[in-house]
């Protein structure tokens, strides 16, 4: 039987990635305490749905794919793959977050995430739109389980 935070979470996160931050908020409780390690902490409903609003507004789009989802007592782990998009640039990195929920209402949410791995899903993302605008006899291709540089044959 799973655990009704874990169901709590599960909707926050549906709610997010539909770009529905209003409903995301209605999860919140009033005196949620937000904070994603290394930036400041944001505390109580009205602050945490003002940041969520602003991913609304801002040209990014917000994906993720879970990869662990536990909980217990009201504590739930949910270690995710967040995918944050902008135009054709994808940034993806890994993310480890603690939920507590109370009252079917999330109470503390706490993102960790390494910085480096944010970094290199952006130079991932560089490289791929990079790879992009090569010209097609420069790209690497995929031919018979190894990659090798694509030449054009023709004179």
């Amino acid at each position: 039987m799973t655990d009704p935070a874990v169901r709590v979470v599960e909707e926050f996160f549906a709610q997010m990635e539909s770009g529905d931050s209003a409903a995301a908020a209605d999860l919140l409780a009033d005196d949620v305490v937000f904070t994603n390690v290394g930036f400041p902490t944001i505390r109580g409903k009205a602050r945490t749905a003002a940041a969520l609003r602003a991913l609304d507004r801002s040209p990014a789009s917000f994906h993720m794919t879970p990869i662990t989802i536990a909980g217990a007592g009201g504590v739930v782990l949910f270690e995710r793959a967040d995918l944050l998009r902008v135009g054709p640039l994808e940034i993806e990195f890994w993310v480890w977050g603690r939920f507590e929920v109370r009252d079917e209402l999330i109470t503390v949410w706490r993102d960790h995430f390494d910085l480096f791995d944010v970094t290199k899903g952006l130079g991932r993302a560089i490289g791929v739109l990079a790879a992009r605008g090569l010209p097609r006899s420069l790209r690497r291709r995929h031919t018979g389980g190894h990659d090798v540089a694509a030449a054009d044959p023709r004179p």
